[in-house]
This record gives structure tokens, C-alpha cells and sequence, in this order.
């Protein structure tokens, strides 16, 4: 019997209306809501289901709306049994893993992750770094354009997110990424677009903001791992509990290994992986990794519903 692993995605994902038919279906998930609401001090619930999308597309709003579905989904399936073996989440989705590990509190994340974004945001201005997704090269080629754009004088980027064979998301300065999606293209990449984010993520630009995360992890109480969290760092299992914080400072301004995450996961015993949170960009990373092992999501009522007859409950 091969293992299971619960995956959460990070932003980009985020839509009004997430979560709404799940809290209004199962009361363990309107539970979740309701302790967000008590633990930010305003209406989460009000932001996510009837706000705006530029309210959504405003970082230290995205990360705690995000984090708030996926727990309130998590609740869910641990309420009827389904458990995982081992989980990791993508960028802002290693926090959703750590609540599903019982390592940090939900309340505890929620609020961490509202003051992580507005430190992102505050790290580079609005406008002065960009990001962008590389189609179709491979990661030596995206790697040799970062490069090339930097010698050019063009300013700093650096490959950021490893998702899957074939797709590789740089980070910098905007004229240096623009720069490195042309020598990208010129390589014979499928595709270089920019991405719709407001800050250069996972990359050096942000370290700012991982100091100042490390003055808020001072205050969060963690405790042992109840799974194996992969992180995004290491693309392996956090050692222990005392490194978890030191790893979630790096993990602001280090690259996504996700590509790796998976492939180690799936040496480690994983064969079935179950997305957890708006959207299904994960689930289509895993099949692009592996076609082999079964992947699905849990995002509204139907798609949850799906994942909990696949378990048998």
C-alpha cells in the first residue's frame, strides 16, 4: 500500500468565493472561518466570499484568505479520516502543511502569514521587480538566460520556482526579467510571460522580508512534526521542529523546489497526492512529474466530496 500525501497550493490560485459552498456544506469548515475572523480582528469571511479581486490580489490579503480555505477544507477530510502520510505546500502552502503536521497552530499561521505578505510587499516597491514563466526550455537553458540578462547589464533575476519539467518561473528586476525572457525565447523557449504578481517572489530581492519574519517567528510557538513536511528549500523533510523556523526565513527568498519535492515524495513511497486549496496547478504538476500516480483535488463541495469517496468515507 503505497502512501498518501496532502499538497497546498500558494497564491496565484486565490478567487472571490473560495471556500464558500464547503463552510456553508460542512460546519468543521465554517468552524475554521470563524476562528480566522476571532484571529485577525475582521471579516475574513466577508473579504474572501463577497470582496473584490484586487482586494483578493493584495498579498498580506492573499496569504491569510488562502491559508484560511485550505485549513477550513483540511478540517474537513481530518474530520472524516482522511489522513495523509506526509504533505509539503508550494510557497505560501508550507504553512497550510505545517497546520496540517499539528506543528503551528491554525490561528498561529493565519495571522504569521497576513504580516508575511505585507513584509513581501514592502521588501520591493510595487512596479521595480517582476516575475515570469519560462514554457517549454529546459532549467540549464532558463538558468544560462538569468545569467546572460545579468552580464547584459540588465539588473538582478534568478530562476525562482522548479514546478515541473518544462516550466520554470524567474524573479528579479523587471528589465532584467523582461531581458531574460527574450535570450529565453531566442533559446527556443515555448513561452516567457510575465506573471500577474505584485512582488518578486523567492528570490535574493526579498530577503528583507525574511528578517523581518524572523523577528514574528520569535513569538509563534511550534511543535512536533505529526508528518513529514517537505519543504520548498531542501525539496526534503524539515529534520526537526527546532528548524522549522530558520527554514520558513530562507524559504521567503529561496527558490520553490517543487519539481524535486515531488520526485522525492514519490521515492519516498507516495503514490497518491491530493491538492488541497483553490484551483489545481498542483495537480497538474504532479501528472506532468509522474503520469503514474494518482493525483486529485479538493477545492469546493463536488471535487471534495470526490477525494472522500476515493477513501472510502
Amino acid at each position: 500500500m503505497g502512501k498518501t500525501a496532502f499538497l497546498f497550493s500558494g497564491q496565484g490560485a486565490q478567487k472571490v468565493g473560495m471556500g464558500k459552498d464547503v463552510a456553508e456544506t460542512y460546519p468543521a469548515a465554517m468552524q475554521v472561518f470563524d476562528e480566522a475572523n476571532a484571529a485577525l480582528g475582521f471579516d475574513i469571511k466577508q473579504m474572501i466570499w463577497e470582496g473584490d479581486d484586487e482586494t483578493l490580489m493584495i498579498t498580506e490579503n492573499t496569504q491569510p484568505c488562502i491559508v484560511t480555505v485550505e485549513a477550513a477544507i483540511l478540517a474537513v477530510l481530518q474530520e472524516n479520516g482522511v489522513t495523509a502520510d506526509v504533505t509539503a505546500g508550494l510557497s505560501l502552502g508550507e504553512y497550510s502543511a505545517h497546520i496540517a503536521a499539528n506543528s503551528i497552530a491554525f490561528t498561529e499561521a493565519v495571522r504569521l502569514v497576513r504580516k508575511r505578505g505585507k513584509y513581501m510587499q514592502e521588501a520591493v516597491p510595487l512596479g521595480v521587480g517582476g516575475m515570469a514563466a519560462v514554457l517549454g526550455l529546459a532549467n540549464e537553458d532558463v538558468e544560462a538566460a538569468c545569467r546572460e540578462a545579468q552580464e547584459a547589464g540588465a539588473g538582478y533575476v534568478a530562476p525562482t520556482n522548479y514546478n515541473c519539467p518544462g516550466q520554470l518561473v524567474i524573479a528579479g528586476e523587471k528589465a532584467a526579467v523582461e531581458k531574460a525572457c527574450e535570450f529565453a525565447s531566442a533559446k527556443g523557449a515555448k513561452r516567457a510571460k510575465p506573471l500577474p504578481v505584485s512582488a518578486p517572489f523567492h528570490c535574493a530581492l526579498l530577503e528583507p522580508a525574511g528578517e523581518k519574519l524572523a523577528g514574528e517567528l520569535e513569538n509563534v510557538p511550534v511543535g512536533e512534526m505529526q508528518m513529514p513536511v517537505y519543504t520548498n528549500v531542501t525539496a526534503q523533510p524539515v529534520p526537526a521542529a527546532n528548524e522549522i523556523k530558520n527554514i520558513l526565513v530562507k524559504q521567503v527568498s529561496s527558490p520553490v523546489r517543487w519539481e524535486a519535492t515531488i520526485r522525492n515524495m514519490i521515492a519516498d513511497g507516495v503514490d497518491t497526492f491530493v491538492e488541497i486549496g483553490p484551483g489545481k496547478t498542483l495537480t497538474s504538476f504532479v501528472k506532468k512529474i509522474d503520469r503514474e500516480v494518482t493525483a486529485m483535488n479538493a477545492e469546493d463541495v463536488a471535487s471534495l466530496q470526490a477525494v472522500l469517496e476515493h477513501f472510502g468515507k
